[in-house]
């Protein structure tokens, strides 16, 4: 590993404890340097400066600012605090950024420009050297991330136009980092991985593996996706309840039960709209819905059944991923001994007629919610949630993050003894 390139740990916590904790391991891995991130600085204060300041003496810390204003008095207060680096933003203006680097200049603090949301970077980037700017930051933001955003592009053509460091930051990981030194980054700024692993120490040496070595460390988690294949395999990993949990508690359709126990359906959406039990619609969707497909019927919500165990049979030959009924469902011990996952809002044991009546491919509402060809369906034991398919893939990427923060308390919880409650210090957090 090149003398000039770091590894930066990102602690982007809202608890001290939590915070100082991960910077132990993180420490312990290898990390170069320790960032007291935005949330933070935010929650917690200057005091997390100090607090780490006074753990690790010999680590540069950053005091990731974001300065946007009162350049000089933020930059003062946070290197009196201990800061080695404080933050300002690359939109900030001209007289903010310059009053950011005299004033480090001043108190013996460097300044880093992070060119977040900047319409040219590589020229603010030539800007911010010229001024006297210790670092250049590109940086993917958490939100751009959970769309499929990627930093590296943006990252090529800044370390192109400058002479200083530039650090790279935004859903950094093992498999990742290689192709982030490649494209020009001094220092990596690695956050989620190592805040959210099970092993921070592990992760953070993985990480610094992978800058050694050129090559990727494998991770299941952590990486973000904007493809279908992507889609599905993230679905395929995270829950339902973290579904929900990542797009804003976002409900079931109601009513719907798990037929099988344990199953679970993920896959774009196949609709079909029919009448109280007329499974001629159903039935010939089967041959209609490509593989992979859920399939969506809405029969009001009411019996007689529309499908049983010979369309089970059927859709399990065509290779389709489950079916959502609202309406009802018969020959339930056989589906269940099919393990084919099926959802319906009754169970009974009297079919109607193949008559005809209705349509696939068409927009169903049930229950309030709108259900279109395309978009995406997550079900299993705790229910079923429609992804939107212009929103399937940050909904996707919210509900991994959701997943990886909870193996990080739970880890927490075990390793400490403590309470959900006490390791993510509820009653502190509390609506005043």
């Amino acid at each position: 590993m090149s003398d000039t390139l770091r590894l930066q740990v990102a602690l982007d916590f809202v608890n001290a404890s939590r915070a100082l904790r991960c910077a132990r391991q993180a420490v312990e891995g290898g990390a170069h340097i320790v960032e007291v991130g935005t949330p933070l600085l935010k929650s917690e204060g200057l005091d997390i400066v100090r607090a780490l300041r006074k753990e690790f003496p010999r680590h540069p810390i950053v005091c990731d600012a974001k300065t946007m204003d009162a350049g000089r008095a933020e930059v003062e207060i946070a290197a009196k605090a201990g800061a080695s680096i404080v933050t300002v933003l690359g939109v900030a203006s001209d007289h903010t950024i310059q009053e950011c680097i005299e004033a480090g200049q001043n108190y013996g603090c460097q300044v880093y420009v992070d060119l977040l949301g900047h319409p040219d970077p590589a020229a603010r980037a030539k800007q911010a050297e010229a001024w006297g700017a210790d670092y250049v930051g590109v940086h993917c933001p958490i939100d751009d991330q959970m769309s499929g955003g990627d930093p590296f592009d943006m990252l090529r053509k800044v370390a192109a136009a400058v002479s200083i460091p530039v650090a790279c930051a935004g859903g950094l990981h093992s498999e990742s980092a290689p192709e982030a030194v490649a494209a020009g980054a001094s220092i990596l700024i690695v956050g989620g991985f190592i805040n959210k692993s099970e092993d921070a120490v592990q992760a953070t040496k993985d990480v610094l593996q992978a800058m050694t070595s050129g090559e990727g460390v494998a991770t299941d988690l952590f990486k973000r996706r904007g493809d279908d294949e992507g889609l599905r395999e993230i679905l395929g990993r995270v829950s339902v309840p973290n579904v929900s949990d990542g797009f804003h508690r976002r409900p079931p359709l109601p009513g719907l039960q798990p037929i099988v126990p344990g199953a679970k359906a993920v896959g774009p959406v196949y609709t079909v709209r029919s009448a109280p039990g007329d499974w001629a619609k159903p039935v010939e969707a089967i041959d209609h819905a490509p593989a992979g497909s859920v399939l969506v019927i809405d029969s009001g919500g009411v019996p007689p059944a529309l499908w049983g165990e010979l369309a089970t049979h059927s859709a399990q030959q065509k290779g389709i991923a489950g079916v959502v009924i609202h309406g009802a469902i018969r020959d339930t011990p056989e589906i269940r001994a099919m393990g084919f996952p099926a959802w319906a809002t009754h169970i009974v044991p009297h079919a109607g007629e193949p008559k005809g009546f209705g349509e696939e491919q068409v927009t169903l509402r049930i229950g309030g919610f709108q259900i279109r060809p395309g978009d995406w369906i997550v079900a299993d034991d705790d229910g079923v949630i429609v992804l939107p398919k212009e929103q399937a893939v940050e909904m996707a990427n919210r509900a991994q993050d959701c997943l990886e923060k909870e193996n990080r308390v739970r880890r927490e919880i075990v390793d400490l003894g403590k309470s959900l409650g006490d390791v993510i210090e509820l009653y502190k957090w509390e609506k005043q």
